[in-house]
Order: structure tokens, then sequence, then C-alpha cells
């Protein structure tokens, strides 16, 4: 039976993150088996994962770095071996060249750009943007489908700015645009949460379990 990892290194969201992928795979018959891991050996193995996030870039890439061969563990499941990954809120800002909150972080560099404080440019628009707000301009592609116009929750006051628009797979409003979602060969990151999307949240974790990049 295929494996789903979801990689532990201590991210806030874990819990919820996990409950929301076991409903998931157990709503879709040929569903992975799902595995909430920090071993190094397990994530270079997996068929799938999934990296959670919550909190500042810094920490969260200090996090996975503290954990022995986890970093090289996750690069080599993803880039050598081109398993389906999909990263959520932080887990998706990870995925880019890096983050600037605190100084300047390096990230993994599978999507060229930067992570940056969003500015809604509106006094009445608070940040951090915590709340539900519509995906727009979906890309066609099968994590993402069906979502246009659809609600989901975010809560975050940082966010993957795309050098190549081309690899946004969604967008969102917040006084301005920015990418909601971003979709590069067999890698996916939502920056919404889909634990916390409901019925939308779910409908996204089970087609990434049955993806097929």
């Amino acid at each position: 039976m295929s494996r789903a990892v979801l990689i532990d290194y201590g991210s806030g969201n874990l819990r919820s993150a996990e409950k929301a992928l076991l409903r998931a795979a157990a709503e879709r018959p040929d569903a992975p088996e799902v595995l909430t891991t920090s071993d190094p050996d397990l994530v270079a193995k997996a068929d799938r994962l999934v990296l959670p996030g919550v909190g500042a870039f810094a920490a969260c890439m200090g996090a996975i770095e503290a954990i022995d061969g986890l970093k090289q563990a996750i690069e080599e499941a993803v880039t050598q071996r081109g398993r389906p990954f999909l990263g959520v809120c932080v887990g998706m800002q990870l995925m880019a060249e890096r983050g600037l909150e605190f100084g300047e972080t390096p990230g993994f560099g599978w999507i060229a750009g930067d992570v940056r404080r969003i500015e809604p440019g509106d006094s009445r628009l608070k940040v951090p943007h915590m709340g539900w707000n519509a995906l727009e301009n979906v890309a066609d592609h099968p994590v993402f489908a069906g979502l246009e116009g659809r609600d989901v929750y975010f809560t975050h006051s940082f966010a993957l700015y795309p050098k190549d628009a081309g690899d946004a797979a969604a967008w969102t409003t917040h006084g301005e645009r920015f990418a909601a979602a971003v979709a590069k060969d067999n890698m996916a990151g939502a920056q919404f949460h889909p634990e916390k999307s409901q019925g939308v949240g779910l409908k996204l974790l089970g087609d990434f379990l049955q993806w097929r990049p």
C-alpha cells in the first residue's frame, strides 16, 4: 500500500492537519495510508508528502534543519524521486527561494520568488490576514480543480510572491493580490489552511492524495 507522510517537525497545526488528512483519506477508497513522522528514512521513502507550517519562516526552516537528515530526506523524495508534495501555509512558503521575515532565510528554492509581508495598502484591512477569502484565477490543476470562487480560510502575515506568475495556481485579494496557491511539476502549495476550510479543504486534500503528476 502506498503511503502519504505528514512531516512532523513540531509545527503548531500538525494535529489538525493530521485529522483532516485522515478524514480525506477515509473518504477516498483508493487513498494511501497516512503516516505522521519525523523519521528521515520514512520521509525519504514516502510516496507523497505533506509539509504543514505555522509561525515564522525562519523558525520553521530552523526546526526542519534541527532534525538530523530531515531536510535532505524531503529534498530526496521531492526533487530526486519526484514524489507528489503539498506545502500548507508556511509549508508552502518554504518552497520559495528565501523568506524575508526577521532577516533573510533560504528556503528550498523550488519556486523562484520571495516570501514577504503582505501590504494591503488600506488601514481598514488588518495584518495578520485572518478569515475567509475567495480563490481567484484558479489554474487547471488536479489538486485545485473546482475551487474557482470558493472561500477558504487564511491566517498569515507573509505570502510567497513568485517571480513567474505561471507558478501561481490560485490568487486571492486582501488589499493587494497575492498567490493563494502554487504548483510546479510534482509540487503544490496552499497558503490557506485546507484543514480549516471545511468541505473545500477536504476536497483539496483528497485530490492531492490521488494526484499522479
